[in-house]
C-alpha cells in the first residue's frame, strides 16, 4: 500500500477532542464582576492557578476566564506526555543550572505525584498510566549516547533501564532500533483532553466562576486592581495570573519571550490484537527517538498509536492561526516514517490527523515574571512540555501574586527569563537557518555546525 493511501480517510480534528464526552462550554461572562483572582486562560496553566488557589485557600474567589473552550487548544490536543521534568528534560536543566538540577528534579517529581494525586482526589476519568518513556536509537551514532543518559539520570534519581537493540526491540518491536533508555518512573501517559475537562469539573466543584467564549481584550492597572475588559463587560481582581501560553499576550513587553511553533501529529485506527502482537508493546510506554527532529510515540485506552512530532514549523507572521493547523505535506511525511519504523502494519489506516501552535521560549522551558506593582503574574514558554510542568508554573504564580518568597520562587529558573527572541524578519531567517542546521546534524552523525554551536554557547534552546 502506498503510504498516502493511508491518509485517505483522516478527520482533520484532533483525536482526543473528538469525543462524545466534551462537556459543554459555561457560558460567556456578560457584564460587571469583581474577585479576588482572575485567571484569563483555559489550558492546563490557567486550569492548575484557579484550582490549586480554590484548595489553599477555600474561600478565595476565583474567575477563570476562556477565549475558546478550557482544554481546545495545545492541552487538549498534545501526546499525552506527562513528565516531571520542569526543564525540557534533565540535560537542557543541568546546561542551563548545575547547581539547581538536583531540587528542580526534586521538585519535578513531586509536581508529578501532585498531578497523580489530584486526579485521584477529584476522580478525573483521564486514562493515566505511569508507564515511563523510552529514549530510542535509531542510528548508530546515537547509541554511545544512551549509556551517558542513563548514568545522568542514575545520579539525580531517576530508575531507568539501559537496553541494547534486542532487549529494546523487546519492549517494542522497531527495526529502527538500535538502543534505549527506559525511564519507568518519571512519566506518565495521560488523556489529555480529559484532564483538562476533568480539571475544568474540579475548578467548579470548588466554585470557581468559569466563563468560555470570553476573551480578554485589555488589562490596566487601577488602583489596588487590575481591570480586564472582555466583549461583554469587565473584571475587576485583586490579582491576576496570564495563562494564555502560545497565544498573544495582553502584556506587550511579555511578546517578544514566546514565538509560537506548530506541531503535527496522526493516529491510527485501533489495532487488531494481531497487529498488536507484532509490535510487542506490552508495558505500553511512550517513546521518542534521539534526533533533533525527533518523534513522539504512545499507544491510546483503545490501542491506537499516536504518531506525533518531526517538523516544527514557524510562520513568519507569529501569528495563531486555525489556517495553520492543517498541513498535508508534513502528515505525508510522518506516514512514511511511520511506515519505516513500523514495516509490520503495512495496510493501516489513520483516522485522524491534526496540528496546533505551542509556546517556545529560547531556553525550551517555561519561564515567569510580575507587573503592575506585583498584581499581575505569568508562565509562558513551555515549548511542548507542559503535561506536567503546569501544575509547576501555577504554583509559582501563585506565589508570586502572594508575595511570598518560597523554595520555588528562589530558583534561578523562576528569577531570570530567557533572551527574547528578535524582531521579525530577523527571527523567521534565524529560526530557519536553525531548522536546517539541526537537519543537517542529524544527517551527519549529530555532528553540530558553527551555527549551533554558537547558539549553544549563547545559551540559547535550540537543541531539540
Amino acid at each position: 500500500m502506498n503510504h498516502l493511501d493511508s491518509l485517505r480517510d483522516v478527520s482533520p480534528v484532533p483525536f482526543w477532542l473528538d469525543d462524545p464526552d466534551r462537556p459543554q462550554a459555561t457560558p460567556a461572562l456578560v457584564g460587571d464582576t469583581a474577585c479576588d483572582l482572575l485567571v484569563v486562560g483555559g489550558g492546563y496553566t490557567g486550569l492548575w492557578t484557579a484550582l490549586v488557589a480554590k484548595e489553599r485557600d477555600p474561600s478565595m474567589d476565583v474567575v477563570l476566564i476562556e477565549a475558546d473552550e478550557a482544554g481546545g487548544a495545545a492541552s487538549g490536543r498534545n501526546g499525552g506526555f506527562c513528565e516531571s521534568s520542569l526543564t525540557h528534560g534533565l540535560a537542557n536543566g543541568l546546561q542551563r543550572w548545575p547547581e539547581e538540577i538536583g531540587l528542580l528534579e526534586r521538585l519535578g517529581r513531586e509536581n508529578l505525584q501532585a498531578i497523580e494525586d489530584t486526579i485521584e482526589r477529584h476522580g478525573i476519568d483521564c486514562s493515566w498510566e505511569r508507564t515511563g518513556s523510552l529514549v530510542v536509537a535509531t542510528e548508530p551514532y546515537q547509541v554511545e549516547g544512551l549509556k551517558e543518559e542513563a548514568e545522568t539520570l542514575v545520579r539525580f534519581g531517576a530508575n531507568p533501564v539501559l537496553l541494547d537493540a534486542e532487549a529494546v526491540r523487546a519492549e517494542i518491536d522497531s527495526p529502527t532500533f538500535l538502543g534505549g533508555v527506559w525511564n519507568k518512573d518519571d512519566v506518565a501517559m495521560v488523556n489529555p483532553a480529559r484532564l483538562a475537562w476533568g480539571l475544568k469539573r474540579a475548578c467548579l466543584d470548588l466554585g470557581v466562576r468559569v466563563h468560555e467564549r470570553t476573551p480578554a481584550t485589555s488589562l490596566r492597572e487601577q488602583g489596588d486592581v487590575i481591570v480586564v475588559r472582555t466583549p461583554y463587560g469587565r473584571i475587576t481582581a485583586r490579582r491576576t495570573a496570564l495563562a494564555t501560553n502560545a497565544y498573544p499576550s495582553l502584556l506587550r513587553r511579555h511578546r517578544p519571550y514566546t514565538v509560537p511553533v506548530y506541531d503535527y501529529a496522526l493516529m491510527t485506527e485501533p489495532l487488531t490484537e494481531q497487529q498488536l502482537a507484532a509490535v510487542g508493546w506490552r508495558n505500553r510506554q511512550g517513546f521518542a527517538d534521539c534526533s533533533n527532529e525527533f518523534h513522539y510515540v504512545r499507544l491510546s485506552t483503545d490501542n491506537r498509536i499516536l504518531w506525533g512530532g518531526y517538523d516544527a514549523v514557524y510562520h513568519r507572521d507569529g501569528k495563531v492561526s486555525a489556517g495553520h493547523d492543517q498541513r498535508p505535506e508534513t502528515f505525508a511525511t510522518l506516514a512514511r516514517h511511520f511506515f519505516t519504523s513500523f514495516p509490520q502494519l503495512e495496510g493501516i489506516r489513520f483516522t485522524h490527523a491534526w496540528g496546533g501552535a505551542i509556546d517556545t521560549s529560547t531556553r525550551f522551558c517555561v519561564f515567569f515574571d510580575t507587573s503592575h506593582h506585583g498584581k499581575v503574574a505569568y508562565a509562558a514558554g513551555f515549548t511542548g512540555l507542559g503535561v506536567g510542568a503546569t501544575r509547576f508554573g501555577a504554583e509559582v504564580m501563585l506565589d508570586l501574586l502572594a508575595g511570598e518568597r518560597t523554595e520555588r520562587t528562589r530558583l534561578e529558573l523562576v528569577r531570570r527569563k530567557p533572551l527574547p527572541f528578535p524582531p521579525d524578519p530577523i527571527r523567521s531567517a534565524g529560526i530557519g537557518i536553525t531548522k536546517w542546521s539541526m537537519k543537517r546534524a542529524d544527517r551527519n552523525e549529530g555532528r553540530r555546525n558553527l551555527w549551533l554551536r554558537t547558539l549553544d554557547r549563547l545559551g540559547l534552546g535550540f537543541d531539540s
